[in-house]
């Protein structure tokens, strides 16, 4: 009668150790790699916001015109599923705090599909398509949506990587602290 084994172990290998050295090295590794993440509080925070000017035909922003007020800056598309789920809280900020700036930098490639999606959603913050990613690049923004708080100043304060919801009472609070 023969036994069943649930892994068959070749004789060769069964002497055979993995060195502990090496699991050392891939845990160490690891922890370092994981430490690296900065989430949302990126390099820039505290840093002055990059000057950038873009221009789609239809508008024409250039970021250090808003020095003096506090800026929410937006970057997003169309066709951004997050970008969609945060868009009814920011449009309801901006009619709650007329005095902050909100600027939204679509990167659509599709100029009709942008125009005829600002009319759809009725979004009355300034916006502009910006489809060669300039004023992204300048943030190092990589995912969208992809929001920064600069103050009146300037200076980077926060950063919001995701889908946010700007009702939210702790965000706000921030935002008028400026």
């Amino acid at each position: 009668m023969t036994t069943f084994r649930l892994w068959p172990v070749d004789p060769y290998y069964k002497y055979v150790r993995f060195p502990r050295w090496l699991i050392y090295q891939v845990l160490l590794s690891l922890v370092l790699v994981t430490a690296c993440n900065r989430g949302a509080h990126p390099a820039q925070t505290g840093k002055l916001a990059p000057d950038f000017t873009v221009a789609d035909g239809t508008t024409s922003v250039q970021l250090s015109k808003y020095r003096g007020k506090v800026v929410l800056l937006n970057f997003w598309a169309t066709w951004c599923t997050p970008c969609l789920v945060e868009l009814p809280s920011l449009i309801q900020l901006h009619r709650d705090q007329p005095n902050l700036v909100i600027l939204g930098v679509s990167i659509d490639e599709d100029p009709d599909a942008y125009k005829s999606f600002l009319v759809r959603r009725h979004i009355d913050f300034t916006t502009v398509r910006d489809p060669s990613e300039s004023a992204a690049k300048l943030f190092n923004t990589e995912m969208w949506p992809e929001t920064y708080i600069i103050d009146r100043n300037g200076y980077i304060r926060s950063k919001y990587v995701g889908a946010t919801d700007w009702s939210d009472p702790e965000i706000r609070a921030f935002i008028k602290s400026l």
